[in-house]
């Protein structure tokens, strides 16, 4: 019987000391921050880092699979079978290169787009409907240097202004979702960010 009130936290990333801190491991620096949050600690189990938490009566098992970024689904789908949990309450959290760096998008369901790691998780576990919550590393590279990019680290400046404020607001999109729910969650969080030409409606204006 799969439980209702368990719910597994991916977060995406390598586990290699290189890839440390950056941007395509920002997976990894979410659930490490909703571990330390929830006062536990990781120990090396099948195919990834795991810990597992409580709160508000939801148990929260964070996973960090250790099998490349791009082999992710076969961690995904191991511990789904192993916990006997639905894809409705599993949540992946990974980098997106077409938000701008802090950005935040929860989603029930959607491709994998460019991302390998979501690719390889629909392929293993066979649909794309499962929740997602995507995290904006920006877009600042030329042509053909997207890998680079995207294994390279946020300047200081950018990490403490925007990525660390993001990562926590992150941990508490994840509470939300074990708690409150995704449609709940994705109303109050996902709030796109005004451009300084945006007009203002009649409310915004009282």
């Amino acid at each position: 019987m799969e439980n209702s009130k368990k719910y597994i936290i991916f977060g995406l990333g390598n586990a290699e000391d290189e890839y440390a801190g950056t941007r395509h491991n920002i997976g990894f620096e979410v659930v490490s921050a909703l571990a330390k949050k929830l006062s536990v600690t990781f120990r090396t189990d099948r195919y990834a880092y795991v810990a597992e938490g409580h709160y508000k009566g939801r148990t929260l098992l964070l996973v960090m699979p250790t099998t490349y970024m791009n082999l992710s689904g076969k961690a995904v789908r191991y511990w789904m079978d192993h916990e006997k949990v639905d894809s409705s309450n599993i949540l992946v959290i990974c980098d997106d290169i077409d938000l701008q760096p802090g950005q935040l998008r929860m989603r029930a369901k959607g491709s994998g787009g460019t991302h390998n790691g979501l690719n390889n998780i629909i392929e293993l576990v066979g649909h794309s409907n499962f929740p997602r919550l995507r995290f904006g590393v920006g877009h600042d590279f030329a042509q053909g240097y997207q890998i680079d990019y995207v294994l390279g680290r946020f300047d200081s400046k950018e990490l403490k202004e925007t990525i660390e404020p993001a990562i926590e607001t992150a941990t508490q999109m994840i509470l939300s979702f074990a708690t409150a729910g995704i449609q709940l969650t994705m109303n109050q969080f996902n709030t796109a960010k005004k451009k300084p030409n945006d007009e203002k409606t009649a409310t915004d204006e009282k």
